[in-house]
């Protein structure tokens, strides 16, 4: 086998990790998208991504707004702040490849993740999809740490523009190229590709919670599992040897 044919193998591996990566970022979006959906419309108007909402109704809950509840706020910000930091605790180790699009440990963060999931659909299928005021904190800390952790394990990937979590710093990627249009085609399709993502999660996530509330929670959680199983397939395949 010629050292041209070897390369060549590897570089549309490399083409294609990389059109598969993107696709797995814009999945990892549409469940959030749902996720903050779903939270907002079900766990008393508070976001479990979307932080930037969350520091504001804490602003507001502090100048007498009683709508969000704190407590139910500063739960969310502690639990994402929590995931953010074990994601960085399991994705820190991890020695990243020249060539390789997708870390291992992102994998594996994400697969954490997958357990504040299930905790999360265990309990809301205990309460009928109607938690009381004492388990709205709760859910909100364990879905706002599966949060912290995606966010925490896609960071690793360095893909600059993209949070799976939040569409703000996209947005200003893409409003900032309208200047001197420096983006490439991919570049602008990819940025476009999250911020409709996350559109397409927050309708599925409301969809749901008017017509099916029970089985709600269970689309984000198919979601990521479906990227996490997905990605160690690419990873698998990745380590053969090229043909």
């Amino acid at each position: 086998m010629s050292t041209v044919t070897i390369a060549t193998g590897t570089i549309e591996r490399q083409i294609s990790d990389v059109r598969i990566r993107h696709w797995l970022l814009d999945a990892l979006t549409v469940s959030s998208g749902s996720i903050d959906s779903i939270s907002f419309l079900g766990l008393g108007k508070v976001f479990t991504a979307f932080m930037t909402g969350n520091v504001a109704f804490l602003g507001m809950g502090i100048a007498g707004n009683p709508v969000p509840r704190i407590v139910s706020v500063l739960a969310s910000m502690a639990g994402f702040a929590v995931g953010i930091y074990f994601a960085t605790r399991i994705t820190s180790s991890d020695k990243q490849k020249s060539g390789v699009t997708w870390s291992p440990r992102t994998t594996f963060a994400l697969g954490v993740s997958l357990l504040a999931h299930l905790c999360f659909v265990a309990i809301w299928f205990a309460t009928s999809g109607r938690p009381g005021a004492s388990a709205v904190p709760i859910l909100l800390a364990v879905w706002a740490l599966a949060m912290g952790l995606q966010s925490g394990a896609v960071r690793k990937l360095h893909v600059e523009g993209i949070f799976t979590t939040a569409a703000t710093g996209t947005f200003i990627v893409l409003a900032s190229d309208l200047v001197n249009w420096g983006l490439t085609r991919d570049e602008r399709r990819r940025y476009r590709g999250v911020l409709i993502s996350l559109v397409i999660g927050a309708t599925a996530g409301a969809y749901l919670f008017f017509h099916a509330p029970i089985f709600a929670p269970v689309l984000p959680l198919v979601i990521t599992a479906g990227v996490a199983v997905t990605a160690a397939r690419v990873q698998w395949s990745s380590d053969a040897p090229a043909a």
